[in-house]
């Protein structure tokens, strides 16, 4: 029963499993290993609107720091909610979500304000991933930036990324190309967004977040669902056994530069300060004018204050 419902409502989310359903695929194609100019690559199925994957962002940051330099994060997105037609599971409308996002939030330790299914609810999650889509084609760097954007705009904003205001306020903090991003929204991203829902299709993903490790012959380790930082380590110490970790700094000035904002999980998972600290510790930074906070009704997210011109 749990996973017809999980299947039928795809913005209820198991944290448990760290699950966020789509309609079940029965396909389940081997992976063709494409051009790789690192010893291993990740296929990341995801959502702009799936919690389960914002819950997954620390240990997702901590990977990037560590083993970046192996590993090519290639991002998918897999379509979470087309529209609000199916009416199953007790999830008939928008406002039936707030609530569990907030749980949610509280399971993630990740700030989330479900509020936003009852003042400005979201349609479709399919104009913001187009939108990434069309970012990706300017800059895939960029775009990553971008879909982070639209993660804080949406889980402690409660902002409609949905809106073009909001995707082009998005794109432009992080130097984006508008007028280009409109006309490849308009265009080619929805060709690339239509190819990466039939690449989901035929990978058999059922749910988000999912991954897909795999190394130059096609061997690979999949990581469905929310896990703990070790299980992506593994699966990264099977596929490349040589691998070895590179070693960051962990001064939060370090952090701040690479990730202009971190909620109080993952400066702790980056930092290894414990997590009961970790906010006592970016809060004194705000109390030292070095970091502004913004506080949600789930929790915060810091950011590095910039210098004004």
């Amino acid at each position: 029963m749990k996973n017809e419902t999980l299947q039928n409502n795809p913005l209820i989310c198991d944290p448990v499993e760290g699950i966020c359903g789509v309609p079940e695929n029965s396909a389940n194609k081997e992976i063709e290993v494409e051009k790789m100019e690192k010893p291993l690559k990740v296929v990341y199925f995801t959502d702009p609107i799936c919690s389960s994957c914002w819950g997954i962002e620390p240990q997702l940051r901590k990977l990037k720091l560590e083993y970046g330099n192996i590993i090519d994060i290639e991002y998918r997105m897999g379509g979470l909610l087309p529209d609000w037609k199916y009416n199953s599971g007790g999830i008939s409308k928008p406002s039936d979500v707030a609530h569990h996002w907030d749980e949610v939030s509280i399971y993630y330790d990740m700030p989330i304000d479900g509020d936003i299914w009852l003042e400005d609810p979201l349609e479709s999650s399919y104009p913001p991933s187009i939108a990434f889509k069309a970012a990706q084609l300017q800059d895939p760097e960029k775009a990553v930036l971008f879909l982070r954007e639209l993660r804080e705009m949406v889980f402690l904003q409660k902002k409609n990324i949905a809106k073009w205001e909001h995707i082009e306020a998005a794109a432009i903090k992080v130097g984006l190309d508008i007028r280009q991003l409109k006309t490849d929204f308009d265009g080619k991203a929805k060709v690339l967004f239509q190819e990466d829902l039939k690449l989901a299709k035929d990978f058999g993903v059922r749910g988000f977040p999912t991954m897909y490790f795999m190394d130059h012959s096609g061997n690979k380790e999949i990581i469905y669902g929310t896990k703990p930082y070790a299980f992506y380590e593994t699966a990264v110490l099977k596929l490349y056994p040589t691998a070895v970790k590179k070693e960051y700094k962990k001064e939060w000035q370090m952090l701040f530069s690479k990730y202009h904002s971190l909620t109080a999980k993952e400066f702790s998972e980056l930092s290894g300060i414990y997590r009961n600290e970790s906010e006592n510790v970016l809060d004194e930074l705000v109390t030292q004018k070095k970091l502004s906070k913004l506080t949600t009704k789930n929790g915060a997210i810091w950011m590095i204050k910039q210098n004004k011109k």
